[in-house]
């Protein structure tokens, strides 16, 4: 009997002890999920973070998950949040929609174990893109040694929104308006209360994002209520020096937007979220020029991120930034022309002729790319420098088929590199060649050495220098990758002088 209850002892230790991510059944918070296993990796997808947003949660702060019985599958991705069906921006198109979206999805190798984690917040001009998006599939990062998240956020009107009736409701310390954010934050401390589970540590969480997630981790490095809920950050193509709107602004688009579907200045809170979700994403296609995306609410959002990073305020964590040098595609694509360059003022001439002898056209591609990406990521690392370090970046590769054919590398082009997802695009196996696979298992190692000791590693590349006003040295990837100046420096200081007037 001893020997036998021994037995059952040492098997249930053994049990307890095992790493939870050997196995595709967890234990979250909320219940049990069970994932699939494949190639020596478990997925959990579609797990809830926070409660639906719907009816009376719609525009509120998220709400915890409620609580399940049994073994909730989690083979499946949950739906994306609503945004226009067709806009294939931000990695794909996401045809399955819902306002019931608050969910992630997790990749761990088996016997995973206080590994880093990866929390990869999705790009789409706050507007459309989910952590589903085939693009995304962490599995190949999983596979070098890192617990990988994906989560979705709510969009456009659903996510970025205010109108007076709704501010009217809020006690007076609420956060309001920036629900897409708040939604960031309620994932990343669902990962600090759950991660373990899938062989995650919660003490060495890197948050990375590109486009609009890239700017959301700069307002996540400038906010306090995100202190602590991660230690390391990658901006890609997020900006820093963004100049975000007041309350009273945003209030005055909501009640245009409510105006677009037949609803009067004075609507309560109870008939705008009584508005069915066409109509929203009906009102978010057809008003132009309203801008997505966070904005001063004076109770989560206080200040532009400028300020902060200028006045020493921002989350002191290892920080990786920087951009693609063909940036001004996404930029064209959404109906920006050069007449944006004009917020330089007086000082445009002279920057024309720091870009040289090049035409019209091309001057106004590359100054509007260093204009809203290249230059402000320069400006954070700079201003980020002198606390825990910082590793600013240039990207220029071109896959070798498309050499020539195209300006540069276009707004995130670096995406399928980092994640080794060329086998989730709809594009035929040969296209990409040994030389891009041979890129991409480079970069992608810079990204996890990264997440795993705050300095990146690229393995075949040479050592990534830490950033300093001292020597400006940089990474520039490239088909023949190597440490550098910043490209146009004379030109981006001079952009520079004239943006930080603006946003300080």
């Amino acid at each position: 009997m001893n020997s036998a209850r021994a037995l059952i002892a040492f098997l249930t230790l053994f049990a307890c002890s095992a790493p939870a991510a050997a196995q595709s059944i967890v234990r979250v918070e909320s219940g049990q999920v069970r994932g699939v296993a494949a190639d020596g990796v478990h997925a959990f997808k579609g797990i809830p973070f926070a409660a639906p947003p719907i009816g009376d949660l719609r525009w509120r702060p998220p709400a915890p998950a409620a609580h399940w019985d049994g073994v909730r599958g989690a083979s499946n991705y949950g739906p994306a949040c609503p945004q226009p069906a067709r806009d294939s921006r931000g990695g794909g198109r996401a045809d399955v929609q819902s306002e019931d979206c608050l969910s992630l999805n997790v990749w761990a190798q088996d016997g995973a174990r206080n590994l880093p984690v990866m929390v990869w917040i999705h790009g789409g001009g706050h507007r459309v893109g989910a952590g589903s998006f085939p693009i995304y599939d962490g599995a190949a990062l999983a596979r070098q040694g890192v617990v990988l998240v994906t989560i979705n956020y709510r969009l456009g009107l659903l996510g970025y929104f205010a109108h007076p009736s709704l501010t009217a409701e809020a006690s007076a310390d609420a956060p309001l308006g920036n629900y897409g954010l708040m939604d960031q934050i309620a994932a990343l401390e669902w990962v600090q209360r759950n991660i373990a589970a899938f062989g995650g540590d919660p003490s060495r969480v890197t948050v990375f994002g590109e486009s609009a997630g890239g700017a959301s981790i700069v307002y996540l490095l400038t906010s306090p209520r995100a202190r602590g809920l991660f230690q390391g950050a990658i901006v890609q193509s997020g900006g820093g020096l963004q100049r975000p709107g007041s309350l009273a602004e945003h209030e005055r688009n909501g009640v245009e937007a409510m105006a677009r579907i037949g609803l009067r200045e004075n609507a309560s809170a109870a008939d705008l979220r009584a508005a069915a979700t066409a109509q929203l994403i009906e009102a978010l296609g057809t008003l132009e020029g309203l801008g997505y995306g966070e904005f001063i609410d004076g109770r989560l959002i206080t200040e532009a991120p400028a300020r902060a990073f200028d006045e020493g305020r921002a989350a002191d964590v290892p920080l990786m930034i920087g951009a693609n040098d063909n940036e001004a595609n996404v930029i064209t694509s959404l109906g920006v022309t050069g007449s944006a360059l004009n917020v330089l003022g007086p000082r445009l001439p002279q920057l024309r002729t720091l870009y040289g002898d090049v035409s019209e056209e091309e001057f106004t591609r590359q100054a509007l790319g260093d204009a809203f990406f290249v230059a402000p990521a320069a400006w954070v690392a700079a201003q980020t420098a002198s606390g825990a370090p910082s590793y600013l970046y240039h990207f220029t590769y071109v896959i070798e088929r498309r050499r020539g054919t195209v300006p540069g590398a276009n707004h995130g082009t670096e995406i399928p590199f980092i994640f080794q997802t060329w086998d989730r695009l709809p594009i035929p196996p040969a296209f990409i060649t040994a030389q891009d696979r041979a890129f991409g298992d480079m970069i992608s190692s810079c990204w996890v050495s990264f997440a795993q000791t705050g300095a990146p590693s690229c393995d075949g590349a040479p050592a990534w220098p830490a950033y300093s006003t001292n020597d400006d040295r940089l990474m520039l990837f490239a088909p023949d990758t190597s440490v550098a100046s910043q490209p146009r420096r004379p030109a981006i200081d001079l952009m520079l002088t004239q943006l930080t007037e603006r946003t300080r």
